[in-house]
C-alpha cells in the first residue's frame, strides 16, 4: 500500500526523534519515497545525516542553504507529499501549528501542504495534559489534521503518563491502513446531513432541538478520509472543519435543509441523513418580535417536508440510502417501520435510555438495521468509532447489494 507513495516526515525537538530513523527505514523498505524536514533542534536529537543516508534524500532544515544559495520551497514539498507525517511534534510546534505561525521551514510547508497532515505529539505528561495544549489539539483536529495520540508509558523524565510518542511500527501500520482506506470510496459521492434544524417564531427566536451535530460530522470526516467527495449539509453547529473531500452547505430550517438536500441527491452514490430534523415548524413565523403576555400563547404548528421519505421515493437501485433514528421507547419496531415507511438501506438506531448517546456527548451507543431486518449492537464508542463502523456497514452494502435486498 506505500510503494511509490511520496511521505514527508517533519521531526521537532523531541527526545522522542531518536526513533524516527527506524520509522524511514520501514517506509523505504515498503516502497514509500521519504523526505524529511528538521527543526534546529531536532538535530541536537538525531542528525540530518542519519536521516539522509536512510531516506536517500537531503535532510531540509532551512529555507536556503548558506553554502550554495539553493532555495528550498515549502510550497514545493508541501505540494509533492501524499502525507505530511509531523512525529514527534513538540508542544512548541503544535502551538504554532494553530496558530499559523510560519518561523521555520516545517511550519511554512505545514501551512502550504496541500496533502493528509499526521500528527504525533510527545511531551512530559503535565505538558500533555495543561488545558493549552488540548485546546491546541482539538484546534489542529478541527482543520482536518489527524491525531496520533500519545501512548501511556515511561516518559524520559521518569515519570509515567500520556506523552510517549506513537512507536515507529504504530506509525508504519497507521500509513499502511491510511492509503487502503483513502481507495476505498474513491470517486463516490456521498451526501451527509447533519445538526439540527431551526424553525422561526419571530426574528429573535425559534423551535429546534438539541442536536451537536457532532455524528454527521464524524462521518463526514471518515468518509472524506476513505477518498469520497462529500457534500455535507449541516444546520447550526459549533463545529470547525478544513477538509479538501467536504463541501460544507449550510441551512438553518427544516425546508431549507430539504431543498438544499433535494438538489444534491440525485448526483449522490451514498446518502446518509444524520441531522436532527423538526417535524413541525410554525405556521406563521411574525415578522416583529412577539412582546411577552399575560395569556396563555398558543403556537400553530404544521408538519415539515419528510427529508428522508421524499429522497426514498427518489431513490434508484445504484443509490444507497442510510437514515438514523433517535428513540425513547419500542425502539426496534420504530425503526424497523421506518426502513419500510422511507425505503432505506440502512438505519442507525440509538436510544436516549442509554447513558452517554445522543444529543450533545462525544460518544454514541448504536445498532445498525439493514432492510432485511438483521440487526447489529455495538457497546458505546466514541463518534468517529462509530462513523468507522458505520463505513466499514456501507462498504460491505456496496460489495454485497444482493445480500441486502429485501
Amino acid at each position: 500500500m506505500l510503494k511509490g507513495k511520496k511521505i514527508l516526515i517533519g521531526v521537532t525537538g523531541s527526545i522522542a526523534a531518536y526513533k524516527i530513523p527506524l520509522l524511514i527505514r520501514l517506509l523505504v523498505k515498503e516502497g514509500a519515497e521519504v523526505k524529511v524536514i528538521s527543526t534546529e533542534t531536532a538535530k541536537d536529537f538525531v542528525t540530518p545525516l542519519t536521516m539522509a543516508t536512510l531516506s536517500g534524500n537531503p535532510v531540509f532544515s532551512d529555507f536556503f542553504d548558506n553554502k550554495d544559495g539553493t532555495w528550498y520551497s515549502h510550497i514545493e514539498l508541501g505540494r509533492w507529499a501524499d502525507a505530511f507525517v509531523i512525529a514527534p511534534v513538540s508542544a512548541k510546534t503544535m502551538g504554532k501549528m494553530a496558530n499559523g505561525i510560519a518561523d521555520n521551514l516545517l511550519l511554512a510547508t505545514y501551512l502550504a501542504a496541500k496533502c493528509p497532515v499526521i500528527f504525533a505529539p510527545a511531551m512530559d505528561v503535565d505538558m500533555y495534559n495543561h488545558p493549552s495544549t488540548a485546546k491546541n489539539i482539538t484546534h489542529l483536529q478541527s482543520f482536518g489534521n489527524i491525531l496520533l495520540e500519545p501512548e501511556t508509558g515511561e516518559l524520559a523524565s521518569g515519570l509515567c503518563g500520556a506523552g510517549r510518542m506513537q512507536e515507529p511500527e504504530n506509525i508504519f501500520s497507521f500509513l499502511k491502513d491510511f492509503f487502503q482506506k483513502k481507495k476505498a470510496l474513491t470517486n463516490k459521492r456521498v451526501l451527509i446531513s447533519a445538526g439540527p434544524t431551526y424553525e422561526p417564531i419571530d426574528p429573535v427566536r425559534f423551535i429546534g432541538n438539541y442536536s451537536s451535530g457532532k455524528m454527521g460530522y464524524a462521518i463526514a470526516e471518515e468518509f472524506a478520509d476513505s477518498g469520497a467527495i462529500v457534500d455535507l449539509v449541516s444546520g447550526s453547529v459549533d463545529i470547525e472543519l478544513n477538509h479538501r473531500n467536504i463541501t460544507i452547505h449550510k441551512v438553518h430550517s427544516a425546508s431549507e435543509m430539504f431543498n438544499s438536500c433535494s438538489g444534491l441527491y440525485d448526483n449522490a452514490d451514498i446518502t446518509i441523513m444524520a441531522a436532527a430534523v423538526a417535524d413541525y415548524t410554525p405556521v406563521r413565523a411574525e415578522r416583529t418580535k412577539m412582546k411577552k403576555k399575560s395569556a396563555v400563547l398558543s403556537l400553530e404548528l404544521k408538519p415539515t417536508t419528510d427529508i428522508l421519505k421524499e429522497l426514498g421515493i427518489r431513490k434508484r437501485d445504484s443509490q444507497l440510502l442510510i437514515g438514523f433514528a433517535l428513540e425513547t421507547n419500542d425502539e426496534i419496531n420504530n425503526a424497523l417501520s421506518k426502513i419500510k415507511n422511507k425505503n432505506l438501506d440502512l438505519i442507525v438506531l440509538n436510544s436516549l435510555q442509554d447513558e452517554g448517546a445522543g444529543f450533545g456527548y462525544a460518544t454514541n451507543k448504536v445498532s445498525f438495521i439493514d432492510k432485511t431486518g438483521d440487526i447489529q449492537h455495538f457497546d458505546l464508542k466514541s463518534k468517529k468509532e462509530v462513523a468507522n463502523d458505520l463505513l466499514q456497514k456501507t462498504l460491505l452494502l456496496i460489495k454485497n447489494p444482493n445480500t441486502y435486498k429485501a
